[in-house]
């Protein structure tokens, strides 16, 4: 399977990229924390070569032994992973669900820094995303050039013409979504062309495309909504780089447009799947795009951090979203972030892991609804903009998974194919 692949070769791979960078790294180490520093080093990369040997040799996964907050809950859930498993052995990297075991990973890496103070705030992933940042600025100027033309006559746009508008930053987010490091395993994976130019070219590629079900859910909010009540849009994200930008632009979007009243923004509070954002990725990206040469790039940056200061765009993390709980487990394992959710008009869970956990990460028939995967997860009305890259697929049409199968055996795989897939929550 996808599955035994990724634990086979890719994650291997991500891990011989971590020990290289923080190797690579020594002599900043050396020169901001002295001895200390580089000791440090060396204690982290002997806890993450003996990490890729257990993982590469198959062996039982441990209890993790460090004093982090989410500690108890990760070793409760291996602790379900073992009742689940009948006595059929401890669960190991290659007998257990793919979901957990790399959700494992990643926070195995987390310890290596976390346990070795004074490294413990390095992100080992931080120059990927930069790097992704950078070598995307054609499409990033592209975008926000595009977007803020938009704005100079966004007052004049008719209903038909905002929706327009919509679907096509829509479709950008949702094909912004292919720039993601830990499926290229850290090789390049940056927007090289204007998204803009493509989209027409694209819309056979999504195989569930729910976008007239998002407009008319947010055109009614806010015909509902008085005075008072704010429609309010959460975007869970994904990846840092373009993706990022490409959702900073749509939540403006549904700003100017007065679509919504406020932006959540829901990150990562550690460092995850190589380019997953998190809080510094989120300032970082911002504050990249003010001081641009470039007058709209830094229109864009002055812009959002004047969103973030007036509280119409919020920046939240929790624990939860690096836990390797699938979301049907949050009302439980974290229900002030269920209670939260339950205040949006619209959550919009960009990406692949989002999907594996919204839908349990099982191998579905294609044809199951999405509201059943979903499995009692419906906090408040939700979109998935996701491009496949793993096995999982619900609520397609009959025969329409087989008919691609048929022609593209990899196409669950490929990041080419999309959803925009909608579930009302009720």
């Amino acid at each position: 399977s996808f599955a035994y692949f990724t634990i086979k070769d890719r994650l291997p791979q991500i891990l011989t990229r971590v020990i290289d960078t923080l190797h690579r790294h020594k002599n900043e180490f050396f020169e901001e924390h002295g001895e200390k520093g580089v000791e440090a080093e060396k204690r982290a990369i002997s806890f993450l070569s003996k990490l890729r040997n257990e993982l590469q040799t198959d062996k039982p996964v441990t209890p993790l032994e460090d004093e982090l907050p989410d500690a108890a809950l990760w070793n409760q859930y291996l602790d379900y992973q073992r009742n689940l498993s009948n006595g059929n052995g401890e669960p190991s990297w290659f007998q257990s669900p793919w979901l957990y075991v790399e959700c494992y990973m990643y926070r195995r890496i987390h310890a290596a820094l976390a346990h070795n103070p004074p490294i413990d705030n390095f992100d080992v992933f931080k120059e990927g995303k930069a790097q992704n940042f950078f070598e995307s600025q054609e499409a990033v100027i592209a975008l926000c050039t595009y977007f803020q033309e938009l704005l100079k006559n966004i007052k004049d746009l008719n209903e038909k013409q905002l929706k327009e508008e919509l679907f096509k930053l829509l479709q950008v987010s949702l094909w912004g979504n292919k720039c993601d490091l830990s499926f290229s395993a850290g090789e390049d994976s940056s927007q090289k062309s204007s998204p803009l130019q493509s989209l027409e070219r694209m819309i056979p590629y999504i195989l569930v495309n729910d976008m007239e079900k998002i407009w008319s859910l947010i055109v009614n909010a806010k015909k509902r909504n008085t005075e008072k009540s704010n429609v309010r849009v959460d975007i869970i994200l994904d990846n840092a780089g373009f993706e990022l930008v490409s959702d900073l632009v749509l939540a403006d979007f549904l700003l100017s447009s007065k679509l919504a009243d406020e932006i959540h923004f829901h990150g990562k509070s550690i460092p995850w799947y190589v380019s997953d954002t998190t809080k510094h990725d989120f300032n970082w990206t911002i504050k990249q795009l003010q001081s641009a040469n470039h007058m709209w790039m830094s229109r864009c940056g002055i812009n959002w951090e004047g969103n973030l200061k007036k509280g119409v765009w919020v920046y939240q993390d929790h624990m939860f979203w690096t836990l390797p709980h699938d979301f049907s487990s949050m009302a439980e394992v974290a229900p002030d972030l269920y209670a939260d959710l339950q205040k949006s008009n619209l959550l919009l869970f960009k990406g692949d892991l989002n999907y594996r956990k919204l839908t349990g990460d099982r191998k579905w028939e294609y044809t199951v609804p999405f509201h059943q995967a979903l499995n009692k997860f419906h906090p408040a009305p939700l979109c998935s903009l996701r491009t496949l890259k793993s096995d999982t697929q619900v609520g397609l049409k009959p025969g329409q998974g087989e008919q691609i199968q048929a022609s593209e055996t990899e196409w669950m795989v490929s990041g080419k194919y999309g959803v925009v897939q909608f579930d009302a929550a009720l």
